[in-house]
């Protein structure tokens, strides 16, 4: 553990029991030398039967006055002790390893007791390092005596959900403080299962927990975690002003007991609520509290707490003052050496990050709004670059793209298409990097539910064991009654074929969450993809243009082209988006190409009347494949003008179909045509919504349908006719 720098801050307050009588309350943190906070370390004070655990973010309460003496220990090993003398500040040097190395009488015993300690131990030190592996010590820790003490077990599957919690793994770390309660409830572990509750959108069961928690006897701390938590939740649920209400209850609790870290981050929330809401004056005051009381914050927090009022300001388009703090918090990171800062979350010390280049951008954005373009480009400029080097791809994407509408907008299009062709790069090469961030997040999952699995195993394992030690105990006192050791042992089949169904449900249960959790992140990805070869054939048409001297139409087909392609990715993490956004978006894409192609085709998009436009959800693109297909390969090959037609068309009240026809030259031509390399191609485009719609009717219940035919007896032409269902 090295140095213990203890308590940031500290105070003493009068609190009232139940008892009526006063007692000094005091409250503080322990971290190590670098600031990180140190969890489960049992704060005891001497010669009085008092003592506590710090929590994950190393603070704690207890009862205590000026002149007692403060005793630290870890798993039963004593780190240190000091004397309370009124100081904001204690420097405790950790002791434990000369006490870990006094001789012992027993070494074997010695031995498997240090063992299973420093299994522990060394989960507890990987949990800010490398949390998978911190999950395979706790496994270790668990294989490595069956009779490990009761406390052991609580805190390994505590911790255990602690990793899951910051892996985002929600499910499986409700699965482990559940556990951990059944093997001994306290208010600490029912305040993690509350939290994984909602992070599981299990609000019922979550605010139940946090609701029995408020009567529960708790120290500061938990009680403002507690009204936190159901603040969260009922913000959730769309209840804003009782989530703020519960905010207002927790910041008086913080501010009377001088907890600066939930100050800060408690008026935040509530600034950015009351921003929502309109009430700006209001807002103001909890802002100006917010960043009083980050100045006497480190670094890392005070970063936190600047970029979240800054977003408020972005919320409520003060860009000036927006600017400002941002400025400064750029300012401080330059200053300290650091582009990037790892700030704590709530979710049990899960981590985001602040970068420079996300600053930079910030800023660049910020006077964008405020039409300063000559402001912005040296602030989008150093994002761009900055990222490039912190291999930032996402921050380095959006830069470019808004130095390109920047571009555009002051008239220089030649810089303006230089950018855009780079955020068309970064746009695939992100791609390929996000295909391959979920395989791996897949990967990691799977090995996450494997190492579960097994430790479900060792705990039932354990269960086993401690059944048939009862068991074996009940036989000897039963000894002389043959017809009730019978019916324990027909007990202990029930017992062991309910246990059986149940183990076969859950992994039913879990196949079909897995299934589609893969079909999401199958549709995600094929969502995500988009046949290049129109953008590259529309950017060839704008160097067409351009080598035309046509910088008119060049720019008119930019802009239309960069339109297009805005929306296609806005709208490129949604499964469904409205009809008429769809509509939109393909009529644009038929004016695109038929400025391309105008001798080639003329177009017609006909929307039925009584067609009920609103009433309607399409996946996104769905329709632009067939008309590109038409296009390509049967209208650019006919020798005379031809004709592309998009009809839709209300069927009946809950379902409607989309015509496309064209009098082309037809499929099996168009096949006689290709190259023998197009012949060894696949079309992308139809593959793609082919497998788009087969994952989209598997759930939504045949949502989509489409069926393809000649148009005409001699096989030219095509039809597609596709039918929507509403939801």
């Amino acid at each position: 553990m090295g140095l213990i720098i203890g308590m940031s801050y500290h105070g003493y307050s009068q609190e009232e029991h139940s008892n009526t009588t006063q007692k000094n309350v005091y409250t503080d943190r322990i971290t190590d030398e670098n600031g990180n906070p140190l969890a489960h370390i049992k704060v005891t004070v001497q010669g009085k039967n008092r003592s506590t655990f710090s929590d994950s973010d190393g603070y704690f309460t207890i009862s205590a006055q000026r002149g007692d003496m403060i005793i630290l220990s870890k798993n039963e090993n004593r780190i240190n002790s000091y004397r309370l003398d009124g100081r904001s500040e204690y420097k405790v040097q950790d002791e434990s390893e000369s006490i870990r190395s006094r001789p012992t009488s027993s070494k074997r015993k010695y031995s498997s007791y240090s063992k299973t300690k420093n299994y522990l131990d060394s989960a507890y030190y990987y949990t800010t390092k490398n949390r998978y592996k911190s999950i395979d010590f706790i496994e270790k820790q668990l294989q490595s005596n069956s009779r490990q003490s009761k406390k052991d077990i609580i805190r390994s599957y505590t911790l255990l959900g602690d990793n899951y919690m910051a892996l985002k793994q929600y499910d499986l770390a409700v699965s482990s403080y559940q556990t951990a309660i059944q093997k001994g409830k306290s208010s600490d572990l029912q305040l993690k299962l509350a939290t994984a509750l909602f992070k599981t959108n299990n609000y019922k069961e979550s605010t139940s927990i946090f609701e029995q928690l408020l009567d529960d006897d708790l120290s500061n701390w938990q009680r403002i975690q507690v009204l936190e938590g159901l603040g969260n939740v009922t913000l959730s649920q769309q209840q804003t002003d009782l989530a703020i209400s519960y905010y207002k209850k927790a910041v008086r609790i913080a501010t009377t007991h001088k907890i600066t870290p939930k100050i800060s981050e408690l008026n935040t929330k509530i600034a950015g609520l009351l921003t929502t809401e309109g009430k700006d004056k209001e807002a103001s005051l909890y802002i100006q509290n917010t960043l009083k009381s980050a100045k006497s914050e480190h670094l890392k927090k005070r970063a936190n707490v600047q970029n979240n009022v800054a977003d408020i300001y972005q919320q409520n388009n003060d860009y000036d003052n927006e600017i400002q703090l941002r400025k400064q918090t750029l300012k401080e990171l330059e200053e300290a050496q650091v582009d990037r800062v790892d700030l704590l979350t709530n979710e049990v010390s899960a981590t985001r990050n602040i970068t420079t280049p996300q600053l930079n951008l910030e800023i660049g954005k910020a006077y964008l709004n405020k039409k300063e373009f000559n402001k912005a480009i040296p602030y989008l400029e150093k994002s761009a670059s900055k990222a490039k080097e912190l291999k930032e791809l996402q921050t380095q994407k959006d830069a470019v793209q808004q130095l390109s509408e920047l571009y555009k907008k002051i008239g220089n299009s030649k810089k303006a298409l230089q950018k855009y062709q780079e955020y068309a790069k970064l746009v695939d090469k992100l791609y390929q990097q996000k295909e391959k961030e979920i395989e791996d997040i897949i990967a990691l999952n799977n090995n996450l539910r494997e190492k579960q699995n097994r430790i479900n195993s060792l705990e039932k394992d354990r269960e086993l064991s401690k059944s048939r030690i009862q068991l074996t105990q009940r036989e000897k006192e039963l000894s002389d009654s043959n017809y009730k050791r019978q019916k324990l042992l027909i007990y202990a089949l029930i017992v062991g074929l309910l246990l059986f169904s149940v183990a076969l449900y859950a992994m039913y249960k879990n196949n079909k969450q897995r299934r589609l959790a893969n079909n999401l992140l199958a549709l995600k990805s094929l969502r995500s993809q988009m046949n290049p070869h129109f953008i590259f054939n529309a950017l060839n048409s704008v160097n067409s243009f351009i080598a035309q001297s046509d910088e008119r139409a060049a720019n008119r087909y930019l802009t239309e082209f960069s339109t297009l392609m805005r929306n296609v990715l806005n709208n490129s993490e949604q499964d469904f988006i409205p009809l008429a956004k769809e509509i939109e978006l393909l009529a644009l894409y038929l004016k695109l190409e038929h400025s391309r192609f105008q001798d080639k085709f003329d177009y017609e998009l006909h929307i039925d009347e009584q067609l009920q436009v609103s009433e309607f959800q399409i996946p996104p693109m769905l329709l632009q494949p067939y008309v590109e297909n038409a296009v390509w390969h049967g209208l650019r090959y006919k020798k005379t003008k031809g004709k592309l037609s998009v009809i839709f068309k209300q069927i009946d009240s809950e379902s409607m179909s989309i015509t496309i026809t064209d009098n082309g030259i037809g499929r099996q031509k168009s096949k006689q045509l290709k190259t023998q390399n197009q012949k060894k191609q696949q079309s992308k485009g139809m593959n793609n919504i082919k497998k788009r719609i087969q994952i989209l009717n598997e759930m939504y219940r045949d949502k989509v349908a489409v069926s393809i035919s000649d148009l005409y007896e001699d096989q030219s032409g095509t039809k597609v006719v596709l039918l929507l269902k509403k939801d």
